[in-house]
């Protein structure tokens, strides 16, 4: 597997695992991918990688600004997604651990997630990479008629010198 910087030529892979994850229901409130202009605009420049294996993208991850304040400037939302066939096999893990290392590189000095409590893979995942939760939202939002709720996660770099 190697990790590589996600690249326009690899939107059209990139957009096909986001759309998968999202038709399972528990990866966003998302209902379907943007256009490669939308996602770029909307993600950090930096800290935004793929898995390759081979030349098939078996997973992504990236970074979206949660504020556009200056005092949030360090403060990022996680988005990690894994084709089907990559599930369970690892991908996750690498993808999580190196886009926390760049991301600390690159200044951020906290990292959320908000997670269905329904997507367990994805909670395991960001509770084993060292994120913590520090919220419960409940209803929060609606997918269609359901209201959702959300578990919300963080990580603190240990490099912020606080």
């Amino acid at each position: 597997m190697n990790i590589t910087a996600l690249l326009p030529e690899h939107w059209q892979s990139v957009r096909a695992i986001y759309e998968d994850g999202l038709a399972t229901g528990n990866a966003s409130f998302q209902t379907s991918a943007p256009s490669w202009d939308e996602w770029d605009a909307s993600h950090l420049a930096h800290s935004r990688i793929v898995a390759l294996d081979g030349d098939t993208v078996a997973g992504w991850a990236a970074l979206t600004p949660v504020s556009g304040r200056c005092v949030y400037a360090g403060v990022a939302e996680i988005s990690v997604y894994i084709a089907a066939s990559y599930r369970g096999k690892g991908v996750g893990k690498i993808l999580l651990q190196t886009l926390i290392a760049q991301s600390e590189a690159n200044g951020i000095w906290t990292l959320q997630a908000g997670i269905f409590p329904e997507n367990a893979a994805s909670l395991r995942l960001h509770e084993v990479a060292g994120f913590r939760q520090v919220g419960f939202r409940e209803k929060i939002g609606k997918m269609g008629n359901r209201w959702r709720d959300t578990i919300l996660l963080e990580k603190r770099s240990p490099n912020t010198g606080q």
